[in-house]
């Protein structure tokens, strides 16, 4: 394996630290990409990898992603990632290995803020806060921010998924739309009901396919092999699930006009988005779209730090901006034309002092 500096998904990160605590079980990365605008944000992921290089490619590009997100969303916070590895015999999180985590962050001094991404919940974080504060997403009482950050990430994606039908359809409600859901999880199936509630067609996917079927019951909507989603003819494909979907094959085999979800890095290079680009589909840029749980977590951390916190109103008004800022970018992008991801990465780039 080359130098992690050498690797194509290292963009200047300010550090990128590995943690290993044989007793405790623990076996896990943190990248910090960026604390230009205070300190890098970003959830821990509970994942078994095929090889463990994938951990640290899948940090890199998630904190950077998270960089950029938060600088988008007009976030006083930095970019990180924290990706834990689970053992594909035994993935059981123990208290221990919780334990230990929440001592690696500590360790940064408050540089790295950790939150629930994939495998990791609301008790995980209170198991971490145990060690460290530099932790949110922690249970609150009702009409606060913080808390699970999956339901707000839902809602500015489906509030998302509405400007792009509009932008790509010309159509000013969800009503009669088919929609491709890839991924049903927390964000996808909280999207999927919102859209279902609107009068949306929906055709969902899930590599749990019981699950998809369930929800697809639950809503009267279709389902769908996970893969074979991705090239349905439909209005709007929503990815939800995990990243890198976007291809040069699987965006040659859209058959959408729109693509707008929730999933993390769904391009697969940075060639991929000119290759969406040039197929004249509008596209939602991940990381702009999926706000909704940052902007939660992250008013949780600066209210409980002496910062503004604001409640659940404050939270939702904010991702209610989510619609003018992909906006702007699919402005720009037409005048310009150059790719939507091209110009939010320019326009997130720019905020944090690497324009």
């Amino acid at each position: 394996m080359p130098a992690v500096w050498d690797l194509p998904d290292f963009d200047d990160h300010e550090g990128v630290h590995l943690f290993r605590d044989a007793a405790a079980g623990l076996t896990a990365v943190i990248a910090v990409h960026s604390t230009h605008l205070g300190p890098a944000a970003g959830g821990a992921r509970y994942w078994h990898y095929a090889k463990p290089e994938q951990a640290i490619t899948d940090a890199l590009r998630l904190s950077r992603g998270m960089s950029y997100k938060n600088a988008m969303a007009d976030l006083p916070m930095g970019g990180g990632k924290g990706v834990i590895l689970a053992d594909e015999g035994a993935p059981i999180k123990t208290p221990a290995l919780l334990a230990a985590f929440g001592r690696a962050i500590e360790s940064l001094g408050g540089r790295y803020v950790t939150a629930e991404d994939v495998g990791m919940s609301d008790a995980d974080m209170v198991a971490i806060a145990r060690e460290t504060r530099h932790v949110s997403g922690l249970p609150v009482a009702s009409g606060q921010a913080g808390g699970d950050p999956g339901p707000l990430t839902a809602l500015g994606v489906y509030m998302g998924i509405r400007a792009a039908i509009k932008r790509g359809l010309g159509k000013d409600s969800a009503q009669g739309v088919h929609i491709a859901i890839q991924g049903v999880g927390s964000v996808g199936g909280g999207v999927a009901r919102r859209l279902a509630a609107d009068g949306a067609r929906l055709t969902l996917a899930d590599v749990n396919m019981a699950r998809a079927k369930a929800l697809a019951d639950e809503l009267g909507a279709e389902y769908a092999d996970s893969a074979a989603i991705m090239s349905i003819q439909a209005d709007v494909l929503s990815p939800n699930a995990l990243g890198a979907i976007l291809t040069a094959d699987s965006i040659a085999a859209l058959n959408v006009p729109v693509v707008a979800g929730g999933a993390n890095n769904q391009l697969a290079t940075a060639a991929d988005g000119q290759r969406i680009h040039d197929r004249g589909i509008v596209y939602a840029p991940d990381y702009v779209i999926n706000a909704g749980g940052i902007i939660n977590v992250a008013l949780e951390y600066l209210g409980s730090n002496g910062g503004v916190n604001g409640g659940r109103a404050e939270v939702e008004a904010r991702i209610g901006r989510i619609p003018e800022r992909l906006e702007a970018i699919w402005d720009e992008s037409a005048v310009r034309n150059r790719p939507a991801s091209d110009v939010a990465d320019a326009m997130a780039r720019a905020l944090i002092g690497r324009g």
